[in-house]
C-alpha cells in the first residue's frame, strides 16, 4: 500500500497536498481498498467553504457511503470534474487523478493536526490489527453462541 511522502493524512484517511496557501484533497489508498468499488461521489461546490473535522461530501461504493471530512478548513477553489461521471478514478489513481477539491486554506494551522506518511502508515498498520482482533472477538462469541447451542440439544 502506498503512502507518498510530501503528503500529509487525517485520521479519516483523506490525504492533503499543501502548495503555498491552497490544499489538494482527496482519499487515500487504504480508504478506497476499505471502501470498494466506488460508484459515486458527492462534492461540495467552488466557493463553499469547508470547516476541518466537518464532511465535506461523500464517497458511496457497491460497500457503503461514508463522509468525507475536511482535514483543513478554507473556500473550495476547485472540485475535481471528472469524477461525478467517472468516480472509480479514486480506485485507480487515489493520489492523482482521484484528488476530490482544491481549497484555500484559512489557518495553517490545521496542518499541524495531520500526519506524515511514515505516521499515517503506522496509523494504519493499527487500524489492520485493530480490525483483525475484532474479527477474531466475532469469530470466538461464534463459536461459544454455537457451543451453547449444542449445549442446549442434549
Amino acid at each position: 500500500m502506498e503512502f507518498p511522502e510530501g503528503l500529509k493524512y487525517s485520521k479519516e484517511h483523506e490525504w492533503v497536498l499543501v502548495e503555498g496557501n491552497s490544499a489538494t484533497i482527496g482519499i487515500t489508498e487504504y480508504a478506497q481498498e476499505e471502501l470498494g468499488d466506488i460508484v459515486y461521489v458527492e462534492l461540495p461546490e467552488v466557493g463553499e467553504k469547508v470547516v476541518k473535522d466537518d464532511p465535506f461530501g461523500a464517497v458511496e461504493s457497491v460497500k457503503a457511503v461514508s463522509d468525507v471530512y475536511a482535514p483543513v478548513s478554507g473556500a473550495v477553489l476547485e472540485i475535481n470534474d471528472i469524477l461525478p461521471d467517472n468516480p472509480e478514478t479514486i480506485n485507480d489513481d487515489p493520489y492523482g487523478d482521484g484528488w476530490m477539491i482544491r481549497v484555500e486554506l484559512s489557518d495553517m494551522d490545521d496542518l499541524k493536526d495531520l500526519m506524515d506518511a511514515e505516521e499515517y502508515a503506522e496509523y494504519v498498520q493499527q487500524q489492520k490489527e485493530n480490525d483483525e482482533e475484532e474479527e477474531e472477538d466475532e469469530d470466538d462469541e461464534d463459536s461459544e453462541e454455537e457451543e451453547d447451542a449444542d449445549d442446549e440439544d442434549k
